[in-house]
Formats: structure tokens, C-alpha cells, sequence
């Protein structure tokens, strides 16, 4: 295991090298906002930069093993459960997909493993940039601001901007909104106005998308950070400008909200989304009555019934990736999955309040990730690119911990 000596000294050897490298990495975050192409430039990037950090050096820590064996098993359940149905191009890209994912995950773990500080900066900074890129697309596309974009940037009256789906546009930008967020309620005043526009045009853009899930992913997860932020924060002064900001962006969302639904168009999309009684949602055959069903299915099908399949046997897919897991991938895959989310979700938990230098960053990308955790119950988020990248960072984050303690614990004792 390198200790942050050795690394240090390698930092200082390849300057250059170590430039390249977050450049990469801010480009990966970049890039994760422009998903509707396949394949996709995110796809391109993450590639290339998984193969220049292989070449330039990268380490696999021994606590991402359970990570890479569970990852593994996931998709080994996948693998045999689509056997029978290889002839299908479309479950054989499935199939690639998930693997690519898999390599995803690890690629992340390790890159945030070292470095971690400045890698999730850039990383961060990347994810701003191609966040306001959707948003301001999602937006343009909704008010027909660009000429013949509508079929492009908008789905079903819905905006989707750079994306296929309007669900997962809002997903993705609750991450770069919570970073917005972070930088409203504790930076110096002009730093914080512009992550004030930053946030507002990304709220827009989340409301725009009409995903329910996406509106009370944002202002839950956004209130579960801002509480972590004030449990963590060092002094009594830090805690009460969270609040008292926090205080403030709400009003000032309240007042955005009121505004925009004045707009009769916007207000009656807004009306028939909030419903709860969504025709896909009720029945027998209905979204959660879906979830009974396949659940009594999955028990008795030992290796599932394949990737893909599920509305062969239902009227639509599962919405739900704990059960599209049983489905997919049988027993195996059924197993691995909610033990690769929930184990990351505990040890996440732990690592609250290790005081280390990205601690800001951690608490964002955790809050988001529980927040997808909490979707993945009424949404497939098999393939969503920003899950996947959280998971793997959430693992190298981890792993930077125990080794920043355990330097920590040394020098406390020289």
C-alpha cells in the first residue's frame, strides 16, 4: 500500500504527469452531461483516461477488493442468466454495458484514491461545466430558444436537454446542484452569487424535466447535506451562516417556484406530474403492483429470466433495480446488487465525520448517492453513467480516509 510519502514523492517527480491526469479527470466530469449519442463522448473519455492513468500509474488498494469481487459476482449473474439469449443484439450490449460499468466503478475507486483532494476538485469543477451545459440546453429546448431543437432537447413537453431521458436529466444534476449549493452557504460573497445563478438555472432545469423523483431527490438531498454540513462544521459562526443561508435559498426557490408556475403551460404539466395517481403507477400491473409481482417471480427463478425481458411478461419494465437485479441476473446478481449499494451506503455512514481535507466534496457526493440509492426502489438506474461514478468515488474516497487517518495517527505519535 503507498503511504502519502511515496506518493508525494511521485507527485513531485511528474508534475506533468499528475497535470494530465486531473485535466482527464475534470474532462470525464465534463463530459458525464452529453449521453445522447452512442456511443457517448463520456463513454470516449472515460476510456481514454482509464488507459493514460493505467500507463501513468495507478494503484488497486486492497480495501477495493471487496468492491471488484462484488462487482464481479454482479455481473457474472448477468452474464449466465442472458446465455439463452445471446442471439438478441440488444442484450448483448446490455451485457457489455454493465461490464463497462463495472470498469467504471473501479476506474474511479483507484483515481480517487490518490490525490483525492485535487482529483475531486476537478472532478467537481467538470461536472459544473457539463451540468450547465444540460441545464442550459434542458431550458432552451422547453421555451423553443433554439430553432428546430425541440425534438432534440425536449421529450413528451418534458425538457431532457443533452440527455435521452427526462428522468435522468434531473438525476444527474442533483450532484452538480448540491456542489452549487455547498458554495452558496459557505463561500465568500462572490464566489457564492455565481453558484447562486449556477444552482437557480440548475433547479430550473430539474423542474423542467418534470421527473417527480428528481424534485424530491433535490430538496431532500439537498437537506440532508446542509444537516451534515452543520454537524460537521468546525465552528459555531460556520454553522449558523449554513442555516441562515439556507434559510434564504429556500424562500428564494419558494419565490422561483410561484413564478414559473404563474406560466399556465408549466403549471399544468406541474399538476399532472405531482399527481399520485399516475395511470403507469396503479393496478395490478401497475408500477408497484409490478414490484409484488416480479418479486414472486424472482423467487422461483433460480438464474432469472434475462436482461430485457421483463416487459415480455409485464406491460413495462421493472422500475425498480433491486428487482431488476433478480430478473436480470438471477440469485447471484439478485444478492451482489443491493450488498454492493447498501455496504457502500453503511461504510459512507462511518466516514461522515473523519475530518479530512475533501470532506466538503464527500458529504455532497454521499448525500447524492443516497439519494439515488433511495430512487433505485422506483426507477432502473442499471446504466446511469453519474450513479456508477459515485459509487466507485465513494469507494476511493473511503479508501483515502483510512490511509489519511492512519498517516494522521503516526504523526500524532512522532
Amino acid at each position: 500500500m503507498a503511504t502519502a510519502g511515496e506518493l508525494n514523492a511521485a507527485v513531485r517527480a511528474a508534475p506533468g504527469v499528475l497535470a494530465l491526469q486531473r485535466a482527464l479527470v475534470w474532462l470525464v466530469g465534463a463530459s458525464g452531461a452529453i449521453v445522447f449519442i452512442e456511443p457517448s463522448p463520456y463513454e470516449i473519455v472515460t476510456l481514454l483516461a482509464t488507459v493514460t492513468f493505467f500507463a501513468t500509474g495507478l494503484r488497486l488498494r486492497l480495501v477495493l477488493m471487496p468492491l471488484l469481487l462484488m462487482l464481479v459476482l454482479l455481473n457474472v449473474g448477468y452474464t449466465i442468466s442472458a446465455i439463452p439469449l445471446f442471439e438478441q443484439s440488444e442484450v448483448v450490449s446490455w451485457i457489455a454495458t454493465s461490464w463497462y460499468m463495472a470498469v467504471t466503478v473501479v476506474f474511479f475507486a483507484m483515481v480517487t484514491s490518490e490525490d483525492t483532494a485535487a482529483r475531486l476538485d476537478m472532478l467537481r469543477r467538470g461536472l459544473m461545466v457539463g451540468a450547465m451545459i444540460a441545464s442550459l440546453s434542458a431550458v432552451a429546448g422547453y421555451f423553443h430558444l433554439i430553432p428546430g431543437g425541440d425534438d432534440l432537447l425536449t421529450l413528451y413537453g418534458r425538457a431532457r436537454g443533452t440527455f435521452k431521458d427526462p428522468n435522468v436529466l434531473g438525476a444527474f444534476l442533483i450532484l452538480p446542484a448540491l456542489f452549487a449549493l455547498q458554495s452558496v452557504v459557505s463561500d465568500k460573497l462572490a464566489k457564492a452569487f455565481r453558484n447562486v445563478i449556477a444552482f437557480g438555472i440548475m433547479s430550473l432545469a430539474i423542474l423542467l424535466a418534470f421527473s417527480r423523483a428528481a424534485w424530491g431527490g433535490l430538496v431532500l438531498t439537498s437537506a440532508f447535506m446542509l444537516a451534515l454540513m452543520v454537524l460537521t462544521s468546525r465552528t459555531n459562526a460556520q454553522r449558523s451562516r449554513i442555516i441562515v443561508m439556507t434559510i434564504v435559498a429556500a424562500v428564494l426557490g419558494l419565490a422561483l417556484i410561484a413564478v414559473l408556475l404563474s406560466f399556465d403551460s408549466i403549471a399544468e404539466m406541474f399538476k399532472q406530474r405531482a399527481s399520485f395517481d399516475q395511470s403507469y403507477d396503479e393496478g395490478r400491473f401497475g408500477r408497484f403492483g409490478r414490484h409484488i409481482l416480479g418479486a414472486e417471480m424472482a423467487l422461483d427463478l433460480p438464474f432469472g429470466i434475462g436482461p430485457l425481458q421483463f416487459h415480455r411478461y409485464f406491460p413495462e419494465d421493472t422500475h425498480n433495480s433491486y428487482l431488476n437485479a433478480f430478473m436480470s441476473g438471477g440469485w447471484l446478481s439478485g444478492v451482489c446488487y443491493p450488498a454492493l449499494v447498501f455496504t457502500t451506503v453503511i461504510m459512507g455512514f462511518r466516514h461522515i465525520f473523519v475530518r479530512v481535507p475533501w470532506q466538503r466534496a464527500y458529504l455532497a457526493i454521499f448525500s447524492a448517492f443516497v439519494g439515488t440509492v433511495g430512487e433505485n426502489f422506483v426507477i432502473d438506474t442499471d446504466h446511469w453513467r453519474h450513479f456508477w461514478m459515485m459509487l466507485g468515488a465513494m469507494w476511493g474516497m473511503i479508501a483515502a480516509a483510512q490511509v489519511y487517518k492512519i498517516k494522521a495517527g503516526d504523526e500524532a505519535s512522532a
